[in-house]
């Protein structure tokens, strides 16, 4: 969603920044809608997000999505980034005019936290005051002019999901002049004084100089070089004054926090009244006794995959069949305009057939977003985080790890990224590395796809039964590796969990909307070069050399073409799991993107069928189905499709998981070694699925 370049003289740059779950996003989204863009930071693979809206007066406003912080000192490369944007550290990025700091007004003394570092900075601060709809309903009486007197800044109160306060919002952005904070939380006297003089030496603007000095004074000796990015000479400085803040019997790191948590409690006094008692009157208590139950949690988790997946096999249905006959009639009207020649059937039996066969699978992975969107916005993926902890603690790692193991189901690459909140870097890279386990929409095609040539009459629970044992497959492999890593690759501690339950909110299904619309633009570029690419080049390996011997049948011309000969050169290793050669084709096309299976098999059989079978609108499942080997058996036994989706479940066949790996690494030793070891754990996984079932009688 590309949004047309904005210059400094006409653009007030504007930054949004707030903790995790305070609604931030929520508001992101409602003030750009689908003017947004999404690419990285220059040198770092944290996500940038900016958009551009207009302000009261039809001004021009770039709005940047700062990732979310709890604090300016930072544990993670996601808090890192955010700090160095405010404190323009970035030289690409623009330091904001004015931060729009998102506050949980049901839980104000955490989120204040926050606010009291950018008051130190004197950049002007808005604070969109959210979800004050919550407090109410939790007891808490917020005097909005005695807090906004308190704090010295503009507070707007907000309901971003049903889009209250945002006029307001946009109004108090638009202001002119913008007037700067001139309150902050008092320090100890000694703290103050060696601010002062360490932010005289940093040559930095008055307004963040001064932030920058609190900032360098909680360092440990250690995060000095690491994290400063200052001289020998100020970092001899700040260590100086820390020495001289012990010598005064006060802990440099923790007593400015203290100081800031004081002054958070005086100003929460004055300006918030509490119920006297706390009860289980709260719905998300009375709901988290049954979601975070070591025994009914799990119910309920299963049980919403379960309902996921039957709704994708359901609701899915309609458009699917739409775009699959919507692309055979057109692949019959090219047909029937263009003369018999090469050049039909690239076009008819090559772009069409193997592009249609993949994009008519995306009712199906909108469905999953939806599902994925409600889940993450009303707050239930902490919540399956946490009973996830007691499963991830025996594996050494922690329920933290599962939200990006969780978002994996999506796309491994936003699962990759979100290990960015993990603080500890080996517990980072074993989550990195078993992440693409986990089933990824782009597997869904190659799963319907075997589904139905598997059970052709199956009903929509069965296969989301089916669906749904394939995902188990991927977490428990996923466990399994994780466990292996951490006791031998990436040893370490098991780590403690420390994570916040948000409470339950309804989900702003805009803001979802506008994600599915994203990953459906990400889709479609991708089923229109990508796999466009990939499917014109795999019709010509199909399709060439062309035989001699017109009398040749079409399954001996594909098995003497490029493609056949790849096929037969690796049938040998793939022989044992089942595969034979055209299935090999498969398994190469996919490498660089799994659901190029699907398209890659279109075009395989497309070739064979040639123009027979066109009027039938699920050509490809039906000459799967009825494929024979050279002995009468046939191709495709439920072993086989079995085997396949297993293959699949534990193959690292997606060039970009591996591109994002490269880059949250810095290096590719680690993205070389996942291949090689998914591979082999694909190979092994398919084996014992084929060659057990055969001793057992099965075919």
């Amino acid at each position: 969603m590309a949004t047309a370049s904005l210059t400094a003289e006409t653009v007030r740059h504007v930054a949004i920044a707030g903790n995790p779950n305070s609604g931030k996003s929520t508001i992101f989204n409602a003030l750009t809608g689908m003017r947004q863009k999404v690419g990285n930071y220059p040198g770092v693979t944290v996500e940038k997000k900016v958009g551009r809206f207009y302000g009261s007066h039809g001004e021009p406003m770039e709005l940047l999505d700062l990732p979310g912080s709890y604090s300016l000192q930072v544990r993670s490369p996601d808090e890192a980034v955010a700090r160095d944007v405010l404190l323009g550290r970035l030289k690409d990025t623009a330091q904001p005019d004015v931060i729009i700091c998102v506050a949980d007004a049901s839980n104000l003394e955490r989120n204040l936290y926050l606010v009291t570092q950018l008051l130190e900075m004197r950049i002007p601060v808005i604070v969109a005051l959210n979800m004050v709809d919550v407090a109410e309903k939790n007891g808490h009486v917020i005097d909005l002019a005695c807090l906004q007197e308190q704090l010295g800044v503009t507070i707007i109160p907000t309901v971003a999901s049903k889009g209250h306060g945002l006029v307001e919002l946009r109004q108090a952005v638009s202001a002119s002049p913008l007037q700067r904070p001139d309150k902050k939380a008092p320090m100890p006297e000694i703290i103050e004084r060696e601010a002062r003089q360490l932010a005289e030496k940093l040559h930095l603007a008055p307004e963040i100089a001064y932030s920058e000095a609190l900032l360098l004074l909680t360092l440990h000796d250690r995060s000095l070089i690491e994290l400063a990015a200052h001289s020998h000479e100020i970092v001899k400085a700040t260590v100086d004054s820390q020495k001289t803040i012990l010598a005064a019997g006060l802990d440099p790191v923790s007593a400015p926090v203290e100081a800031r948590y004081a002054w958070i409690q005086t100003v929460c006094d004055k300006a918030v009244s509490r119920p006297g008692h706390l009860h289980l009157s709260n719905v998300s208590d009375r709901i988290d006794t049954i979601l975070t139950h070591r025994v009914l949690g799990w119910v309920a988790f299963l049980g919403a995959m379960v309902f996921m997946f039957f709704c994708i096999f359901t609701l899915a249905q309609v458009p699917m069949d739409w775009l699959d006959s919507t692309f055979t009639g057109l692949a019959n009207w090219v047909g029937q305009k263009l003369p018999d020649s090469d050049l039909r059937s690239l076009v008819t039996d090559g772009v069409i057939a193997g592009v249609g066969r993949v994009v008519i699978f995306l009712p199906q992975i909108l469905v999953l977003y939806f599902f994925l969107g409600i889940l993450e916005d009303t707050g239930y993926m902490a919540r399956a985080a946490f009973i996830m902890d007691r499963l991830m603690s025996r594996v050494g790692l922690h329920g933290k790890s599962f939200i990006p193991m969780l978002s994996s189901f999506a796309c491994a690459i936003p699962g990759i990224m979100a290990t960015r909140t993990i603080e500890n870097r080996k517990d980072r890279f074993v989550t990195i590395l078993v992440a693409p386990l986990m089933s990824c929409s782009a597997r869904l095609p190659v799963y319907a796809l075997m589904i139905a040539v598997l059970i052709p009459g199956a009903s929509a629970l069965g296969k989301a039964g089916i669906m749904l044992c394939m995902y188990m497959i991927g977490i428990i492999a996923a466990f399994a590796m994780a466990w292996l890593f951490k006791k031998t690759l990436l040893r370490s501690e098991t780590p403690m969990l420390l994570l916040e339950l948000p409470p339950y909110r309804m989900p702003s299904l805009k803001t979802i909307a506008l994600r599915m619309w994203e990953r459906a633009g990400i889709f479609l570029r991708r089923a229109g070069t990508v796999i466009l690419a990939l499917s014109i080049l795999l019709w010509a390996l199909v399709t060439y050399p062309k035989p001699s011997d017109p009398k040749t049948t079409p399954a001996e011309a594909l098995s003497q073409s490029f493609a056949g000969q790849m096929g037969h050169a690796i049938e040998p290793a793939i022989a044992p799991l089942g595969f034979d050669w055209k299935i090999g084709i498969g398994l190469i096309g996919s490498f660089a993107a799994r659901e190029v299976f699907v398209s890659t098999m279109s075009i395989v059989y497309n070739v064979e069928t040639s123009d027979k079978d066109k009027d039938n609108t699920e050509p490809l499942r039906d000459t799967m189905s009825h494929e024979r080997r050279s002995n009468g058996n046939p191709v495709f036994t439920p072993l086989v499709c079995i085997g396949l989706m297993v293959f699949y479940v534990l193959a690292m066949q997606c060039i970009s998981t591996v591109a994002v790996v490269a880059r949250e690494t810095n290096s590719w030793r680690w993205p070389l070694f996942m291949v090689g070891y998914m591979t082999v754990l694909a190979w092994i996984g398919t084996f014992i699925v084929y060659q057990g079932g055969r001793l057992f009688g099965w075919v």
